[in-house]
């Protein structure tokens, strides 16, 4: 992928961003760390301890001497569990297209090119202002948070 000299690049994942300038050609990326950030987000057992909660409706509950309501049975559920993690993750990357929204309204960000994984990705599109996505350039949908920044760089470049 060609990245322009001076493009923005955001490396990304639910926890963990690192915000990046090219400072090299278009061919040959050099990546300078302009900022990062970091979350702890444990796994959703370590974060809740509450139960499912619980409804009951009585619609349709036989109810003697009342017309009308002399069959059907009480009807009950449980809602889903909260997944603390997945939220603290979507909240993360809604902060960061925040950062980015607000560094495209400065006049900070002339190009930007994205890496994330494809779930990243997607909250972080949910996020996009308009400034930002006009100026969105490219997308790899990969997870390398974790990689050194000559790695991402290659990768960048063969992307």
């Amino acid at each position: 992928m060609r990245i322009p000299h001076d493009t923005l690049v955001l490396v990304a994942d639910g926890s963990r961003m690192l915000l990046f300038r090219n400072a090299g050609s278009p061919f040959e990326p050099e990546l300078e760390l302009l900022t990062a950030a970091e979350q702890d987000n444990p796994r959703t057992a370590a974060q809740g301890t509450d139960a499912p909660g619980r409804g009951f409706a009585s619609a349709g509950a036989p109810m003697p001497g009342v017309p009308g309501r002399q069959g059907g049975a009480a009807r009950r559920s449980a809602y889903a569990n909260t997944d603390f993690h997945n939220l603290e993750e979507a909240r993360f990357a809604a902060d960061a297209a925040a950062m980015l929204n607000a560094r495209a309204e400065a006049g900070r960000l002339d190009r930007l090119v994205v890496i994330a994984p494809a779930r990243t990705l997607g909250e972080l599109r949910d996020h996009y202002g308009r400034a930002v996505a006009d100026r969105l350039i490219g997308e790899v949908a990969k997870d390398l948070t974790n990689h050194p920044v000559d790695r991402i760089a290659a990768i960048l470049a063969d992307a």
